[in-house]
């Protein structure tokens, strides 16, 4: 008699949804399920949405998504860094969907830290009223050079969408992949790398002074400004120069100080 192979179980996946609705400065749907969660800090005069995700990181099957749905402006972000950790099956799958009728939305969210094996899909949708404005930050970290850590092999794919009146305004995809860590047409040996984007009246003015501060040490960054948008693209051999070239960035684009979670 021959026995029988034991059934494994699944293993367990992470799910997780946050969404938040604010109504002339006011909170009016806070809805959080799963490892998803978000904390609003009230301003009176900018409020700020924290979005959070408690499982820790995401790996090949996991699923988490924000949404934001506001008629004034103000500060998104998330807590802390996202992490993408080695998946065995599948890809870890993060949906953004924010959209704002009056006012400028600024996403500002931590930089997600790929580990080595991870693969992460993710999408990022803004939709913009007739008048209302935008600034979106990506950033990525390969490993964590503190912590010793190499990344051999990875899979990105990253879409970020920004429409008006249902029409595109500015849409960036993005696949990278262990091929793209050497080339010198790619990340040609860094291992931080962000994008900025701004959508707003006149944001082209502020090209200037933009290139003007992309002398951050350890940092190589390029600007273009044309019809309403000014985007930035950075390169880094870690996350820290990464993150400083970004905070001074942050204080020509947008008035104010960083979003209070931050840590610079």
């Amino acid at each position: 008699m021959h026995a029988q192979p034991l059934a494994l179980s699944p293993m367990q996946r992470t799910r997780g949804q946050a969404e938040v609705a604010i109504e002339g400065g006011k909170l009016k749907r806070l809805f959080t399920q799963g490892s998803a969660k978000a904390i609003v800090l009230h301003d009176p005069v900018r409020p700020e949405v924290v979005f959070l995700n408690t499982s820790g990181g995401l790996t090949g099957g996991d699923r988490l998504s924000f949404l934001l749905h506001t008629d004034c402006g103000l500060t998104a972000t998330t807590q802390t860094a996202e992490r993408a950790y080695k998946a065995s099956d599948g890809s870890a799958r993060m949906d953004v969907s924010m959209d704002i009728t009056h006012g400028r939305l600024d996403w500002l969210p931590q930089e997600t830290i790929l580990f080595d094996r991870s693969a992460l899909r993710r999408r990022t949708r803004v939709t913009l009223g007739p008048q209302a404005e935008c600034l979106t930050l990506e950033a990525v970290v390969l490993g964590r050079a503190a912590m010793g850590e190499t990344v051999g092999d990875f899979l990105l794919h990253d879409l970020r969408e920004i429409t008006r009146n249902g029409k595109p305004v500015l849409v960036e995809p993005l696949k990278m992949s262990a091929d793209c860590l050497a080339g010198p047409a790619t990340l040609n040996g860094a291992r931080a790398f962000a994008s900025l984007a701004l959508v707003a009246q006149g944001a082209e003015d502020a090209l200037g002074p933009v290139r003007t501060i992309l002398d951050e040490d350890g940092v190589r960054g390029a600007a273009s400004g044309f019809d309403g948008k000014l985007t930035i693209r950075l390169m880094a051999a870690d996350g820290w120069p990464l993150r400083r070239q970004i905070a001074r960035l942050m204080a020509v684009l947008r008035p104010g100080p960083l979003p209070r979670v931050w840590q610079i």
